[in-house]
C-alpha cells in the first residue's frame, strides 16, 4: 500500500531569515555559513566553508560574531585577500552587528588578524 502525503502548509510570518529583525544565534550562524559558501578560493575554485578554512564560528543573540580563519597553508599567498573577502561577506549578513576574525596556522597570523579586524 502506498501512502500519499500532502505538502505542509508554509505560512509566511513577519520575519524571514534575511530580515533585519532579531534572529536566534543558530539562524544567524546558518545565514553566515550560507553567505561564506559564496567566498571562493581562486586557486581551488572551492568555497571556504567546504575547504574547512572557517572554524569556531559563533554568534551571540546580539549579533556579535567570532570566527577563526585557518588559511590552507602556513604561507598561503592569498590569505590576505581571502580574509578580507570573508570579512566583507560576514558584514553583508543582516543581523550581524560586529565581527572578530581570529587567524590561525599562518606565518603572519598576528598581522593579518590586526588588518582584518580594523574598522572599514
Amino acid at each position: 500500500m502506498v501512502k500519499s502525503f500532502s505538502k505542509p502548509e508554509i505560512k509566511q510570518g513577519p520575519c524571514s531569515i534575511w530580515s533585519n529583525d532579531l534572529m536566534s544565534d543558530e539562524l544567524l550562524e546558518a545565514a553566515v555559513l550560507e553567505r561564506l559558501r559564496k567566498v571562493i578560493d581562486p586557486e581551488t575554485h572551492v568555497d571556504v566553508v567546504r575547504m574547512r578554512l572557517i572554524e569556531k564560528l559563533s554568534v551571540d543573540n546580539d549579533g556579535n560574531l567570532m570566527v577563526t580563519f585557518h588559511p590552507s597553508s602556513f604561507v598561503c599567498p592569498i590569505a590576505v585577500s581571502l580574509a578580507m573577502e570573508i570579512k566583507k561577506a560576514i558584514a553583508e549578513v543582516p543581523g550581524i552587528n560586529s565581527q572578530h576574525i581570529s587567524v590561525e596556522g599562518y606565518l603572519a597570523a598576528e598581522d593579518l588578524e590586526k588588518l582584518v579586524n580594523q574598522e572599514m
